[in-house]
């Protein structure tokens, strides 16, 4: 469940995040159906969770580990100028060693917000920027 609660905290951060700014951005989450406008760019958001392990002999501690990452779709012959700007906005908003709480869990910013190389398809263009995260509880 701790996994649902660190997707629900790293959502949260960006819904808020969108909020403030003066273009807004249709987020998509998980398991969510949008077709998009034409020439429109939006974000596709999920988390990669990776396995839960527990670092004590007395099976008291769990730690979660895995991904958040946030894929910027912008149209397809816009180069980098719709993404790039976005992926530095995510870098401030998910700093290094971040601490983030939600109820009792604290989840971890691990590494460095990292863009991934473009993707180019038929219609869109694709930049995908992650970073790790870990939470532990006893």
């Amino acid at each position: 469940m701790s996994h649902a609660i660190i997707a629900s905290i790293y959502e949260a951060k960006l819904i808020a995040w969108n909020s403030a700014r003066s273009e807004k951005l249709r987020i998509v989450f998980e398991n969510m159906a949008y077709a998009p406008a034409e020439g429109e760019t939006y974000l596709r958001a999920f988390t990669i969770p990776g396995d839960t392990a527990s670092n004590t002999l007395g099976g008291d501690h769990r730690l979660f580990t895995g991904v958040f990452q946030v894929n910027i779709i912008a149209p397809a012959g816009t180069g980098k100028t719709m993404t790039n700007p976005i992926a530095a906005e995510l870098t401030g908003l998910f700093p290094l060693y971040a601490h983030n709480t939600k109820a009792t869990l604290t989840v971890v910013t691990m590494s460095p917000i990292d863009p991934g190389p473009g993707i180019t398809g038929d219609s869109t263009y694709t930049v995908s920027v992650s970073f790790l995260y870990r939470a532990d509880t006893n």
